[in-house]
C-alpha cells in the first residue's frame, strides 16, 4: 500500500534538507575548510572516515581538528558532488551515496602547489539531530587522488 500524503511529503522533505547538509558541507570545505562549520554539520559522536587517504576521526572535535590541519595541505578544493541516493529510513534516519568530482591545489611534498583530481564515492548515514539533519557518518572512499598532468591511468 502507498504512503499517505503526509508521509510522502515528509520523506521528500527529509531528502531536500539532506540534500541541503550535503551542499553546506561541500560548501563549508571550498571555504578554506571551515573546521567549526564542518565539525556542526555532525551529531555530537560523529565519524567523518576518509579512509587510508585521508584519516579517520570520532566526535566532532576530533573532526573539527583534522579540519583545521587540512586546509594547509590542500590549498584550493571545488567539491563537486553528484548523482544523490538518498534513502529514509524514519522521521530521525537516512543513509545517502553520493559520488565527488574534486579539482584541487595541494602542497606537494617540495611544498610547491601542484594540480590534482580526487574521484570518490561518500557512504553516509544520517540522522535528525535537535531538529536538524546531520551526519552520523561520512565515509569517504577514495578511488583515485593524482596529480593533474600524471593522471590516473
Amino acid at each position: 500500500m502507498a504512503a499517505n500524503i503526509e508521509e510522502r511529503l515528509a520523506r521528500l522533505e527529509a531528502i531536500e534538507e539532506i540534500k541541503a547538509l550535503k551542499a553546506r558541507y561541500c560548501a563549508l570545505c571550498d571555504a578554506n575548510y571551515d573546521p567549526d562549520g564542518l565539525a556542526a554539520t555532525f551529531v555530537p559522536d560523529g565519524v567523518w572516515d576518509g579512509g587510508p587517504t585521508f584519516g579517520r576521526y570520532e566526535g566532532r572535535e576530533a573532526i573539527r581538528d583534522y579540519f583545521k590541519g587540512i586546509s594547509g595541505q590542500i590549498v584550493f578544493a571545488a567539491h563537486l558532488v553528484l548523482n544523490p541516493i538518498i534513502e529514509v529510513q524514519s522521521a530521525d534516519a537516512a543513509t545517502g551515496k553520493w559520488r565527488l568530482i574534486m579539482p584541487c591545489t595541494v602542497k606537494s611534498d617540495a611544498g610547491v602547489p601542484e594540480a590534482r583530481w580526487l574521484l570518490s564515492a561518500y557512504d553516509e548515514v544520517y540522522a535528525r539531530h535537535e531538529g536538524e539533519w546531520l551526519f552520523r557518518t561520512l565515509v569517504v572512499t577514495v578511488n583515485f587522488y593524482s596529480p593533474h598532468l600524471q593522471g590516473w591511468a
